[in-house]
């Protein structure tokens, strides 16, 4: 099976561990891995924000980078829901580009979607001995309507202990450009966050979205806070062979 992949802003710029992460993964699981250069920004920043032309422009730049794919893969739920928004775009005369862009959103899907979904996999033979709360992200189960994938992976992980986050429906706050054009409020959200988080007793908040954990992990910081916040695909590939734990340790402050 071949497997584009569709790598996102955040994980180029900031988060690249998590990439190579995911690609592991997917490796492991006999996928064939491509990265198309011409992908940029999926243009959520611009179309969040109301300027649709903008967006257009970076939408029908991915929708050529990925048409010769397979399947796309992401580690971003909030990324992979603005692929589904790309049909939107397009009015309902400019039949070529509407339906360039319906393949791309029928193709398109988030990491633990993929994983548990198409190739039918729930245990990675992954092992992460830790207590951690994970953190459904807005667009994760809201605009992709996922709710159970990431959960069923991460429950055969072998020593994590998964404990429920009080009110996580809540959003983290974050929002893209929300964060920046509402900073005050966006701040108390992310402090409630925090506080559900803490109520726990997690040592580890696991997500789906690097920009929720992006913002959630710059504020546990400011606060000297101890929270290790983690995305899932580092937890999927942390492997233990021979009682040694392997894979992503002191890596860009990634894990343990």
């Amino acid at each position: 099976m071949k497997v584009s992949l569709f790598v996102t802003c955040l994980s180029e710029m900031f988060y690249p561990h998590v990439a190579k992460d995911m690609t592991e993964v997917l490796e492991r699981l006999n996928c064939e891995i491509e990265f198309p250069a011409g992908q940029i920004c999926c243009g959520q920043p611009a179309f969040n924000s109301g300027y649709l032309q903008d967006a257009k422009k970076a939408a029908k730049q991915m929708i050529e980078a990925f048409e010769a794919a397979e399947y796309v893969v992401t580690p971003s739920g909030s990324c992979a829901a603005m692929f589904k928004e790309y049909p939107s775009m397009f009015e309902e005369t400019d039949i070529t580009w509407r339906k360039k862009a319906e393949g791309l959103a029928n193709k398109t899907y988030e990491l633990c979607q993929f994983i548990v979904n198409v190739l039918g996999v729930e245990d990675l033979g992954a092992s992460f001995p830790a207590k951690a709360t994970y953190h459904t992200s807005c667009h994760m189960i809201r605009l992709l309507g996922e709710t159970e994938a990431p959960f069923k992976l991460l429950s055969h992980v072998k020593g994590l202990e998964l404990v429920p986050l009080p009110n996580n429906h809540d959003c983290c706050g974050f929002g893209g450009t929300f964060s920046v054009k509402m900073a005050p409020i966006s701040e108390q959200m992310v402090d409630e966050k925090i506080k559900h988080v803490e109520e726990t007793g997690a040592h580890v908040l696991i997500g789906s979205d690097n920009g929720c954990l992006m913002n959630i992990q710059g504020r546990i910081t400011r606060q000297g806070k101890q929270v290790k916040v983690v995305h899932i695909a580092e937890i999927l590939n942390h492997q233990e062979e021979g009682g040694i734990l392997h894979a992503n340790e002191n890596r860009n402050g990634a894990l343990l």
